[in-house]
C-alpha cells in the first residue's frame, strides 16, 4: 500500500491546473425541450442531462433523442455535461448507453449501481462503440448495496480503461430503501454519506452529495451545502436553477482559506524549507501534506476565477 503523502501527489501534485470543479451539478429533464436549451445558460459547473428518474416510460426514446441532439448541437461552454441512462437492466439502458457515447458527452452517470460490475459493463459498452476517450463514467450511489459495496466500486477507478471518476450520492432512493426517516440534520444519511466519501478519496474519485428537495428554504439548502462541504464533499445535485448560486458560493474556497494557502505555498518554497517535512506557519505547524490541499486550493479557487470571468 501506498503512503498517504504520495497517494495526494500522484492525485493531486501533478495534476493541479487539471481540476476541473464540480459545485454545481444540476439535473435536467431529457423529456424538455425548453430545460435543455435554458440550460446552456445556466452558471451551474455541470448539467446532469436525465434519461431516467424525470421521464415516463412512454417518453424515453423520445427523451433519448432529444438529449443526443442537444449534446451534438453543443453551447454549454465551460459546462460539464453529463448523460444519466436508464439502469442497465432495463429495456432502454443500454441503448441509452450507446447513444449517450456516440453523442460524446463529457461523462455518462450511470444509476442505481450496486457492485463494482455495473461500472465495468458500461465500460465496456463505451469500449464497444469506440465512445471518445474524454467521455468519463460517473456512478450513482442510491441503494443500500452500493453502500455496502462503495469501496470496491470506487476502486474500478483504479483502472482508466473503467473511465470512473466521479460517485454521486442519491439520498432520496438511499432514504426509501432504507426506510429512514428524513430530517432536516440528516442524521440517518450521516454515515452512508462518511463511507461514500471515504472510499471515493481513496482512489482518487471526486464525489457530489445528494438532492436538497424543497427548492424555495434557501437557508435550509445553505446548511445542507455547508454540512456537505464538510464531510468532503465536491458540491451538490440540483434540482432548481435558484439552488445555483449559493451553492456555489459555498463550495467554493473562501477568500481566507485562498490567502492562507498561498501563505503555506510560500513558507515550503523558501529555500530553508523546501525539503522539510514539518515547517511552522504564523505560529502554526505545517506538514507537507498541508502544502499538497494547499495548492489544491488555490488551482480550484483559480478554475472557479476562470469560470466566472466566462460567464
Amino acid at each position: 500500500m501506498l503512503h498517504c503523502s504520495i497517494d495526494l501527489e500522484r492525485i493531486f501534485g501533478s495534476a493541479m491546473a487539471l481540476i476541473r470543479p464540480r459545485r454545481s451539478v444540476l439535473y435536467m429533464p431529457g423529456a424538455n425541450e425548453r430545460a435543455l436549451e435554458k440550460s446552456r445558460t445556466l452558471a451551474a459547473d455541470a448539467l446532469i442531462l436525465d434519461l431516467e428518474d424525470s421521464v415516463a416510460p412512454d417518453a424515453k426514446i423520445e427523451a433519448r433523442a432529444k438529449v443526443v441532439e442537444a449534446v451534438r448541437e453543443g453551447g454549454y461552454g465551460r459546462r460539464e455535461v453529463v448523460i444519466r441512462p436508464n439502469a442497465l437492466e432495463t429495456a432502454w439502458g443500454t441503448a441509452d448507453i450507446m447513444a449517450a457515447a456516440a453523442a460524446a458527452p463529457d461523462a455518462i452517470l450511470i444509476p442505481k449501481v450496486q457492485h463494482p460490475g455495473d461500472i465495468i459493463s458500461a465500460a465496456k459498452i463505451l469500449k464497444s462503440v469506440n465512445a471518445p476517450e474524454k467521455t468519463k463514467l460517473w456512478a450513482m450511489m442510491e441503494t443500500p448495496q452500493s453502500i455496502l459495496h462503495a469501496a470496491d466500486i470506487a476502486a474500478v477507478g483504479a483502472d482508466p480503461e473503467n473511465r470512473l471518476v466521479c460517485l454521486v450520492m442519491g439520498t432520496n432512493d438511499l432514504l426509501k430503501e432504507s426506510r429512514a426517516r428524513a430530517l432536516h440534520d440528516r442524521f440517518a444519511v450521516v454515515p452512508w454519506l462518511a463511507m461514500t466519501v471515504v472510499a471515493a478519496r481513496g482512489y482518487g474519485l471526486d464525489i457530489i452529495d445528494g438532492v436538497y428537495n424543497d427548492f424555495r428554504d434557501e437557508a435550509g439548502f445553505r446548511k445542507e451545502c455547508e454540512h456537505g462541504r464538510t464531510l468532503g464533499m465536491d458540491g451538490k445535485t440540483l434540482i432548481h436553477p435558484s439552488q445555483i448560486a449559493p451553492c456555489n458560493e459555498i463550495f467554493s474556497p473562501s477568500e481566507e482559506e485562498v490567502n492562507w494557502s498561498r501563505t503555506i505555498i510560500r513558507a515550503f518554497e523558501e529555500p530553508e524549507n523546501r525539503v522539510k517535512g514539518v515547517i511552522t506557519v504564523d505560529g502554526k505547524m505545517v506538514e507537507r501534506l498541508h502544502l499538497v490541499q494547499a495548492q489544491r486550493t488555490v488551482a480550484i479557487a483559480n478554475s472557479v476565477k476562470e469560470i466566472e470571468e466566462w460567464f
